[in-house]
């Protein structure tokens, strides 16, 4: 049986397939490809649980021809959207789709009626692909990083640092610059920044007033290498962000700090049956949160109090 999995996008989601891949791998005989976009490829191509990463650009039409040739008894639509389901009409095969839950989102995010499950979205995910007899084995995430791509010990700070992610992918699911200096002026311990190219200048700012304890690593390495020097720290504090699924699948100790987002959308970090080793700081009780499932630039409302009102004493205080 060889079976195709479609997630294109991004960090964090693509990271929350794994238990499916996983699982569907176990079965007998199954022989597990993944479709993704090619800017994510590298985060599966390490997973001994696939056989095969086909990547794009933009279009399906790019890589059809070879997936034809496949002949793939099924698909695992995870991603759900136009392109999935032409995707689907143009391969000819049956389908299982991933429910996405929409509605209950856009109630939560417009008129604040919770109709939400209380589940994860990896058993979300797992409930997609429950008519061919796969369970979840509780072994939580997967994130394997390839020897290449790991960060010399040397070139990190000595003892138990503390992993910093400023980055995310919407302003306000991140801390401001002033909020994320204090927290860094308050941490007794080395702190690693992490971030991609993006937060570059961010990270540099917050190294320059934050003092000489601080080791500013965004834009500098790949997602692999990040990574690497989260799976090397002794404590992980993030945004929720694709890194925070990372740092989940590699069993790290995590401090998530939530603004427009919440944890009830079903994407906090997921351990499976292991222990859990998350605590989430956020502002409860904020009329206007969430205000969307995504993010904005700016907050709609003009106040940012989601970030603003966060005690960044508290988060000291957990690490």
């Amino acid at each position: 049986m060889k079976i195709l999995v479609v997630r294109f996008s991004s960090i964090g989601d693509i990271v929350l397939t794994t238990p499916v891949i996983r699982c569907l791998h176990q079965i007998t005989g199954v022989e597990v490809h993944f479709l993704t976009k090619k800017s994510f490829s590298s985060l599966l191509e390490a997973n001994p649980h696939l056989s095969k990463i086909y990547a794009i650009d933009k279009k399906v039409e790019e890589v059809l021809r070879r997936l034809k040739a496949e002949r793939y008894d099924c698909i695992i639509d995870l991603h759900r959207n136009i392109r999935t389901y032409k995707l689907t009409m143009l391969l000819g095969v049956k389908s299982f789709r991933f429910n996405k839950l929409n509605l209950q989102k856009w109630l939560l995010t417009n008129l604040h009626i919770d109709r939400l499950p209380n589940v994860h979205i990896v058993d979300r995910y797992m409930e997609t692909v429950r008519p061919l007899g796969v369970k979840n084995d509780g072994q939580g995430l997967d994130f394997f990083i390839p020897q290449k791509a790991v960060v010399p010990r040397e070139e990190l700070p000595t003892g138990d640092y503390i992993a910093l992610v400023i980055g995310a992918a919407h302003a306000t699911k991140r801390l401001p610059d002033d909020q994320l200096i204090e927290l860094c002026q308050k941490l007794n311990r080395p702190v690693v920044l992490i971030g991609g190219p993006g937060d570059k200048e961010a990270g540099s700012r917050i190294k320059t007033k934050a003092g000489r304890h601080i080791t500013n690593t965004c834009g500098k390495y790949s997602i692999l290498q990040s990574a690497s020097i989260i799976a090397q720290s002794g404590v992980v504090i993030t945004h929720d962000t694709g890194m925070m699924h990372i740092a989940a699948a590699l069993q790290k100790r995590i401090i998530s700090v939530w603004g427009n987002t919440v944890p009830e959308f079903g994407m906090y970090p997921y351990y499976g049956r292991q222990p859990d080793k998350n605590t989430s700081v956020e502002v409860k009780k904020l009329p206007c949160r969430p205000c969307s499932k995504i993010g904005y630039d700016s907050c709609p409302k003009g106040h940012f109090k989601c970030m603003r009102e966060i005690v960044i004493d508290e988060i000291v205080a957990l690490v």
